[in-house]
């Protein structure tokens, strides 16, 4: 990874950490539950997607850099709080997806954080269980 990809990477962490507790408590916020791959613990990251019948897709900035994605990877069971309601499903990793195409169809307020600290952009599909 270069400087400026580690320097971005940095900033966006440090900047998560003290704004995401805040942002998961907002009741509209979306928030992507895993499970922790070391301790088992549920954790709990706020993040922007969007909802397109049983599926939910984002992308994630950082790729599998991304502590949720490391989760993700160890136990791919999730849960999506969407518009204030817990949704389970299983979270799967598409290396394949065009993530930059996959931002145009989300939110535009997330795609332009990712696209702004983003440096591994990887797309995140979510298939929801009925």
């Amino acid at each position: 990874m270069s400087r400026l990809a580690d320097a971005r990477f940095r900033a966006a962490t440090a900047f998560q950490r003290r704004i995401n507790p805040l942002l998961r408590r907002l009741p509209l916020q979306t928030v992507i539950e895993t499970r922790g791959r070391v301790s088992g613990l549920p954790r709990q990251t706020p993040v922007g997607g969007r909802r397109v019948g049983d599926t939910f897709w984002l992308v994630s900035e950082f790729g599998e850099r991304s502590q949720y994605i490391r989760n993700i990877k160890a136990d791919p069971r999730v849960r999506v709080r969407v518009r204030g309601r817990w949704h389970t499903g299983t979270a799967r990793l598409m290396p394949d997806d065009d993530p930059v195409t996959r931002l145009r169809r989300l939110p535009r307020l997330n795609g332009l954080g990712v696209r702004a600290f983003g440096t591994n952009l990887l797309t995140v599909r979510v298939d929801l269980d009925t």
